[in-house]
C-alpha cells in the first residue's frame, strides 16, 4: 500500500509539473493575434492610414478587458472621448481578450473573414489547454458582443463619409506633388485628415514647421535638398542600403517588366511598429494586461500619427524628390525605393517612429535593446537596436537613402511625431500609469 501511494503522488508531481511546463504564452499569443490582423492586411493592400485606424480599434476590446482584470490597467474611456469601457472577463479574461482582437478584425476588415482559420485555430489551442467547449463558447459570444460595440463607435469617426468626398485632383504648378512611376497611382487617402482622432483634440494639432519652399534655380536651398537625395543614391553604404530596405514598408510596391506590371505586398509601417511592440512585450516578459496597454495605446498613436501627418502632406502638396530629380538633374534617375503616392511633406515614417518610440520608451524604458526580426517574412535579416528611439532615427534617414524624401521632411517629421507621442505619454503619465520596465 506504501509503495502504491509513493507511485501515485510521483505520478501527480509529474503531471503537475508536465501542466506547468506547458502553460501557454499569453504575450505569444497576443502577437500571434496582432500578426493575424497585419497578414489580413497584407493581403487587402490596406493603405498606412486604414491600417493605423484597423489597429487601434481592434486592440481596443482587449483593453477593456485587460482593465477590467487589473487595476493598474487605466480604464479606457479614461483616455477616450467614448462610453466604452472596462469589462469584467473573470478567470478568462485573456481568452475572451484575444477573441475580441480577431473578432474586430473579422468584423472591420475586408477580407476578415479570413480569420475564421485564426478563430478555429484559437479554438482547438483552448481546447488542448484543458478548457471545455462551454467556456470558450462563453468567451467568445461575449468577445462579439463587445467586438460590435467598438465597431458602432467606430462608425462615428466619419471614416465611412470618405469615399462620398470629391476625386482628388493633383494640384497645377511646378512644385506641387504629382503621381510618380511606374504606376502612376492615385493619391492615397487626400481626406484622411476628417477623421477624428483617438486622443488629439485636432487634425493640425502638431503641424510641423514650413518646408523649405520650391526653387528649381541650381544654387537654392530646395535644390541643395534634392542634390543630397541624389548624391545619397552614389554614395550610401551597405548597412545604408540595407536600412532604407528594412524600413520600405510600402504596402503597394509596382514593378515592371516591359507590359507585365507585378504587385510586392509588405506590412504598412504601422505594421512594422506593432510588430516591434509584440517583439519588446515578450522579451520584457510584461504580464498580459501590461502588453495588451502598451499595444492599444500604440495603435492609437499611430492612428492618430497618420491624420496628424496626412493633414500636412495634403497642405503643403509637396513635390517628390523623385520628379524633381528627373526634371532638374539627371533624368533617368531612379530612387532605392519606389515613391509612394501622396505628397511628401512631413515623413510618413518619420511621424509614426518618432511617436511609436516615445510611447513604447515610456513603458519599457530609454535603454531597452531589442532585435527586430519582423522582416523575415520579406527575406530580409535581423536588425539590432539599442532602443525604440535609435530604431526610429534609422526610419526616419532610411526615407533619404531610400530616395523618396527630402532632409527637412524627415527632420520636421521627426520633431512633429515626438510631439504627438510627449503628447500621449502625458495623458498616461497623468492616470498614474507606470513604467512597466524600470528606466
Amino acid at each position: 500500500m506504501k509503495y502504491k501511494f509513493t507511485i501515485g503522488l510521483i505520478g501527480l508531481i509529474m503531471s503537475v509539473s508536465l501542466r506547468a511546463q506547458t502553460q501557454p504564452d499569453w504575450n505569444q499569443r497576443l502577437g500571434w493575434s496582432v500578426d493575424a490582423l497585419s497578414r489580413v492586411m497584407m493581403h487587402d493592400v490596406v493603405n498606412p492610414p486604414a491600417a493605423a485606424r484597423y489597429y487601434a480599434y481592434c486592440l481596443l476590446g482587449a483593453w477593456q478587458y485587460a482593465a477590467g482584470a487589473d487595476a493598474a490597467i487605466p480604464d479606457p474611456k479614461m483616455v477616450l472621448r467614448t462610453t466604452i469601457g472596462k469589462k469584467t472577463g473573470g478567470n478568462d479574461y485573456r481568452v475572451t481578450a484575444l477573441f475580441s482582437i480577431l473578432e474586430l478584425g473579422k468584423m472591420m476588415l475586408p477580407s476578415g473573414y479570413m480569420l475564421d482559420t485564426e478563430l478555429d485555430k484559437f479554438t482547438a489551442d483552448l481546447k488542448q489547454d484543458g478548457m471545455d467547449t462551454a467556456r470558450i463558447g462563453r468567451c467568445r459570444r461575449e468577445a462579439k458582443a463587445t467586438a460590435r460595440e467598438v465597431v458602432a463607435w467606430s462608425r462615428t469617426d466619419r471614416y465611412n463619409q470618405l469615399s462620398a468626398k470629391l476625386r482628388y485632383t493633383p494640384k497645377k504648378g511646378e512644385g506641387y506633388w504629382y503621381p510618380t512611376p511606374p504606376a502612376y497611382m492615385e493619391a492615397v487617402e487626400p481626406n484622411w485628415r476628417t477623421v477624428r482622432p483617438m486622443l488629439m483634440d485636432t487634425c493640425n494639432q502638431f503641424s510641423p514647421l514650413p518646408c523649405v519652399a520650391f526653387d528649381k534655380d541650381s544654387s537654392s536651398a530646395f535644390m541643395q535638398l534634392a542634390r543630397e537625395v541624389y548624391d545619397y543614391s552614389h554614395k550610401a553604404t551597405g548597412d545604408e542600403l540595407a536600412s532604407a530596405a528594412f524600413w520600405d514598408c510600402n504596402p503597394f510596391a509596382v514593378s515592371t517588366a516591359g507590359h507585365l506590371a507585378i504587385g510586392f505586398k509588405k506590412i504598412s509601417p504601422g505594421g512594422h511598429w506593432m510588430a516591434i511592440a509584440g517583439i519588446a512585450c515578450q522579451q520584457a516578459r510584461l504580464e498580459f494586461s501590461q502588453s495588451v496597454l502598451v499595444q492599444a495605446v500604440l495603435g492609437l498613436t499611430l492612428m492618430d500619427a497618420f491624420i496628424s501627418c496626412w493633414d500636412e502632406k495634403y497642405s503643403s502638396n509637396r513635390i517628390r524628390p523623385e520628379t524633381v530629380i528627373n526634371r532638374y538633374i539627371d533624368p533617368k534617375w531612379q530612387p532605392l525605393l519606389q515613391t509612394p503616392p501622396f505628397p511628401e511633406y512631413t515623413s510618413g515614417h518619420s511621424v509614426v517612429s518618432a511617436a511609436s518610440a516615445e510611447v513604447l520608451t515610456y513603458f519599457l524604458g530609454d535603454q531597452f535593446a531589442y532585435r527586430d526580426s519582423s522582416e523575415h517574412l520579406f527575406g530580409l535579416p535581423t536588425r539590432a537596436f539599442t532602443s525604440f528611439r535609435a530604431a526610429a532615427g534609422e526610419a526616419a534617414v532610411s526615407r533619404i537613402i531610400g530616395g523618396i524624401h527630402f532632409r527637412d521632411a524627415v527632420d520636421n517629421g521627426v520633431l512633429q511625431g515626438r510631439a504627438l507621442g510627449e503628447f500621449i505619454v502625458s495623458k498616461i503619465r497623468g492616470l498614474r500609469v507606470p513604467a512597466f520596465v524600470q528606466k
